[in-house]
């Protein structure tokens, strides 16, 4: 790694966009700074537009998925879903806040595992800002449930998280390799998360909540919404056991559900689109790009060797290290963009499969830091300023430092037990 006026440049700009994506200022989208940080390094030529071009491309499958997944969930909140579900979230808990949240957490855990963190942010959301409304609770305990376990919970499949897809690449192990490897450090972190969160939110959560609400039933749109998101997780099962990318089917599932409802409604598409975050994928263009400008820099050679370095040391102590160091990076550019890095350290290393599991849990379950740290709590913020609730940085962050350590520590260590 050269420390050149084209290198430092390079980390300055992708510097100030972090932050800008991070800090929002003006209020201006995530999206504004990532997508300038990237025209800025293209236009001053410090990343040759062929490698900007191969960056922005690499993201197709993680655009498709996010696309499937919006239209989903945009379909199931207009045809009534989210609020039949909310009802039913509500009578469930009868009258305890508490019993509520420890609700709608394991339900996340199920929605993560089998349709992906992202989904859990896109399509329970909105449910979760409904049941806090019927149940007349401070909707925010309840929210958070559904940010941090979207993380917690993300890496106990291969489907669980986008990111795991990007860090294997083509090397992704067999279903059985992956339960044998992660299911302890899956159950440690989701463990750990609830207890953390509800330690964090105790306060909150003390209080009671509406004991019944009326059932609404739910309409021919909506079981053919609910029909979708359980023909997507069966799907995206299926191909992640024939180790095909995802985003395709999900894409396809989503653009037919919403076509099929459209017709059967004889209704307009523009409503509709209009109520999808679009801003969401130029955003991810934008942060792959920032890291490929950092890839050339040659930033992920120096971290390859660093790690080659560390694990000759000791394979134990360079998983924790390299696991605990990505979990805080991750935040610092969001753990999609984090993964390839790690995945092309990885690819130039060659470090033992603890090692690369360890840094999974990081990628994974690190971004439980902050608010900007994954994809899924980025779609998470979306869609609560939607709702007219808003989280600020240092909020999240207040709450992340107390879930987010103790998880990640917690998961490395299941996995280092294993073996």
């Amino acid at each position: 790694m050269v420390l050149s006026g084209a290198n430092i440049a390079t980390w300055i700009i992708v510097g100030l966009a972090t932050a800008g994506v991070i800090a929002r200022p003006f209020r201006w989208l995530e999206a504004i700074w990532a997508v300038a940080g990237a025209g800025l390094l293209l236009a001053l030529g410090l990343l040759p537009l062929d490698q900007g071009l191969r960056a922005v491309l690499r993201g197709t499958d993680v655009y498709l998925f996010l696309i499937g997944m919006m239209l989903l969930s945009e379909v199931a909140r207009r045809e009534g879903l989210f609020d039949a579900v909310a009802a039913l979230a509500v009578n469930l808990a009868r009258g305890s806040t508490a019993r509520l949240f420890l609700l709608i957490f394991c339900v996340g855990a199920v929605v993560t595992a089998f349709l992906s963190n992202d989904a859990t942010a896109v399509v329970m959301t909105p449910a979760v800002f409904a049941a806090a409304r019927k149940a007349r609770a401070d909707p925010l305990p309840l929210l958070f449930a559904c940010a941090f376990v979207a993380n917690a919970a993300s890496f106990l499949l291969p489907i669980s998280n986008p990111a795991n897809l990007v860090l294997y690449a083509s090397h992704t192990p067999p279903l059985g390799a992956w339960l044998t490897r992660f299911a302890l450090p899956s159950l440690a972190a989701i463990v750990a998360t609830y207890a953390a969160l509800r330690v964090a939110e105790r306060a909150r959560l003390a209080g009671p909540c509406a004991q019944a609400v009326d059932q609404p039933r739910l309409t021919p749109g909506g079981w053919l919404a609910l029909a979708a998101i359980g023909a997507t997780a069966v799907a995206l099962l299926a191909v992640s056991w024939l180790n095909v990318q995802l985003g395709l089917p999900t894409f396809v599932l989503g653009a037919a559900t919403t076509l099929i409802i459209l017709i059967r409604d004889r209704a307009a598409p523009w409503p509709l689109v209009r109520g999808v975050p679009w801003s969401v994928l130029p955003l991810v263009a934008g942060l792959f790009v920032l890291v490929a400008g950092l890839a050339h820099t040659g930033v992920v050679a120096a971290l390859a060797q660093a790690l080659e370095v560390a694990v000759h040391a000791s394979s134990a102590g360079a998983a924790a290290g390299a696991g605990g160091l990505l979990a805080f990076g991750a935040n610092l550019t969001n753990n999609l963009p984090a993964g390839l890095v790690a995945s092309a350290v990885v690819a130039q290393a060659h470090p033992p499969a603890r090692v690369v599991d360890a840094l999974l849990i990081g990628v994974d379950l690190g971004p439980n830091l902050s608010v900007t740290g994954s994809l899924a709590t980025i779609l998470w913020l979306t869609a609560i300023r939607r709702e007219g609730v808003n989280v600020g940085f240092w909020r999240f962050l207040k709450v992340g430092a107390l879930v987010a350590p103790p998880a990640v520590a917690l998961a490395i260590a299941a996995r280092l037990l294993i073996g």
